[in-house]
């Protein structure tokens, strides 16, 4: 079996930090209104009520996938970590009208590539939330989360930081 995080040259305790893809209020993930969110089903993160529309990269690394339907996209930055930013509760449902993709599947990106746009006004003239949880799927590699909570952030900011998990 090989071990990733020697290929990749990553260090035990080395702080990996995850930078703000929206600009906004950083709500704790518990408080989202979707209990696959709320209770870190997909992993531990954070969730912002944007300011603006459109979604930034967090990481250096590289686009897995931008949903069909534009909502949300996945990535995986340069050390590993796994990210995903939904943007919305059940905007799925909307089948893409408000939402622009720019990035594209296995594009290389930096932190702060505009990845998707979207018309704030018109998810919420449709019913719809626009809280937008930022989650890191792969979160039991990870320990010592340190999270932005109850302020406001800009695109790049410093949001959530931690460090590998050390090998057994």
């Amino acid at each position: 079996m090989f071990n990733l995080r020697k290929i990749l040259g990553i260090k035990e305790k080395s702080v990996i930090t995850l930078a703000s893809p929206v600009e906004g209020k950083v709500i704790p993930l518990s408080e989202v209104a979707d209990p696959t969110f709320a209770k870190e089903m997909l992993g531990t993160g954070v969730a912002i009520l944007p300011e603006k529309g459109r979604v930034v990269s967090p990481v250096k690394g590289t686009v897995v996938q931008v949903f069909d339907t534009g909502h949300a996209v996945t990535l995986v930055s340069d050390e590993g970590v796994e990210v995903l930013i939904h943007i919305g509760l059940d905007t799925v449902q909307l089948k893409g009208e408000p939402f622009t993709k720019i990035a594209k599947d296995g594009q290389p990106v930096n932190i702060q590539d505009v990845l998707i746009e979207f018309d704030k006004s018109a998810i919420i003239t449709a019913g719809y939330e626009t809280i937008t949880p930022v989650v890191i799927c792969n979160s039991g590699d990870y320990q010592q989360f340190e999270r932005a909570s109850e302020q406001l952030v800009k695109e790049g900011d410093k949001l959530i930081s931690f460090t590998l998990k050390e090998e057994k």
